[in-house]
């Protein structure tokens, strides 16, 4: 199992190198041509949704991004350390809750539209959304 980690400040600009990255490593596990793009919107989305609640809350350490190959398949974790509202509790911190949570919503939405295999976790501590392609093994060149 390969990983490729990434760290970067929570800034809107470095989500364009995030969602690159991605994609060359994506390539290079075998994801198929055609599902390219769609690995390069989801990784943008959740990369701007993590730089988003870093900034709305203030949190200064950098947005993690894993990028895993393993047999068969390739998964991108995209993870924040931004507190999140647990079951029946409001989220620390969250000035104007509604729109922070509609925006979120709206985020995980489109990353779902766009990937089969998806799985959001949240807490206090942070959040982490995993997002799994199939990926076809290399053919062997012909002599």
């Amino acid at each position: 199992m390969a990983t490729v980690e990434l760290r970067f400040s929570a800034l809107p600009e470095h989500v364009r190198t995030a969602r690159l990255v991605a994609a060359a490593v994506a390539r290079r596990a075998g994801v198929d041509e055609a599902v390219l793009d769609e690995v390069r919107l989801a990784v943008g989305e959740a990369c701007s949704r993590a730089v988003g609640l870093h900034q709305n809350s203030g949190i200064t350490s950098p947005v993690k991004v894993a990028l895993i190959e393993e047999e068969k398949q390739f998964s991108i974790e995209v993870g924040d350390e931004a507190p999140h509202a647990t079951s029946g509790g409001d989220t620390p911190g969250a000035e104007d809750g509604e729109a922070e949570i509609e925006e979120d919503e709206m985020g995980l939405a489109v990353i779902s539209g766009l990937v089969d295999d998806v799985e959001v976790t949240t807490g206090q501590d942070g959040g982490l959304i995993r997002m799994t392609w199939p990926t076809t093994p290399p053919t062997a060149a012909v002599l």
